[in-house]
């Protein structure tokens, strides 16, 4: 599948993957910026056309546990729709280091989607779970 993407700084890193059958590519850092909420914004200088009917997902890289920080919402969900520049948000909080520019930041993943329809009803099937929630599959 092709992806469009534009590069919108001529400095930017394009995505990447680093191996053959690799699931996501590698993005990069283009900028960063703190926002009002004492987060990091990171920019990574370009943007993209995902098709219809598929959604783009971003990804902490594992080397996310040196820096301290996480991505404030797990995982950024990018619709077919949106043509801005791709970001990254990470917490601050415990004020090491963040990611260079040109430095490796998170991995992107583009996948199909089913548009689900909803149905209402009064009462859902039967299972072996049933309402077991949290730690209801197994004793640790």
């Amino acid at each position: 599948m092709k992806v469009k993407i534009k590069m919108l700084y001529p400095d930017a890193t394009p995505p990447k993957y680093a191996h053959p059958g690799d699931a996501c590519a590698d993005v990069y850092a283009f900028s960063t910026m703190p926002d009002d909420n004492d987060n990091v914004v990171i920019g990574l200088g370009f943007a993209m056309e995902i098709p219809e009917g598929h959604v783009g997902l971003l990804f902490p890289r594992s080397s996310i546990a040196k820096t301290g920080h996480s991505f404030r919402n797990s995982v950024g969900v990018i619709d077919s729709g949106y043509r801005g520049e791709l970001m990254i948000k990470l917490s601050k909080e415990d004020g090491r280091g963040y990611y260079s520019i040109n430095e490796r930041v998170g991995q992107l993943m583009i996948l199909p989607y089913p548009q689900i329809e909803f149905e209402q009803v009064e009462q859902l099937s039967d299972t072996a779970r049933g309402k077991g929630g949290f730690g209801s599959t197994g004793k640790s």
